[in-house]
């Protein structure tokens, strides 16, 4: 995450999915939030997750995140890490 924000201040998701992918996280465990709005704007922040057994790694940057934030935390009752509404990991 530090390395993809450092190199480029990405706020693509990809870029961090595929960051962790090559740490060697496995990526159907992972989620990511849209990259753009609903009016089609860059997204302030993203927040992408793995889910590691019973917690998850969660990590979010963007400009209006002060400094790129990574956490570990419970997992969701339902096996995810993430509320709301995230995209598919579909590459």
């Amino acid at each position: 995450m530090d390395a993809v924000w450092k190199d480029s201040a990405s706020v693509k998701g990809r870029d961090y999915i595929d960051a962790l992918v090559a740490a060697g996280f496995e990526k159907d465990a992972m989620q990511v939030t849209k990259d753009k709005t609903s009016v089609d704007d860059p997204a302030d922040s993203i927040q992408f997750s793995v889910r590691i057994g019973t917690e998850c790694l969660v990590g979010q940057v963007g400009p209006s995140v002060p400094a790129p934030t990574a956490l570990v935390m419970p997992g969701l009752a339902e096996g995810e890490c993430l509320v709301g509404q995230t995209r598919p990991i579909n590459w």
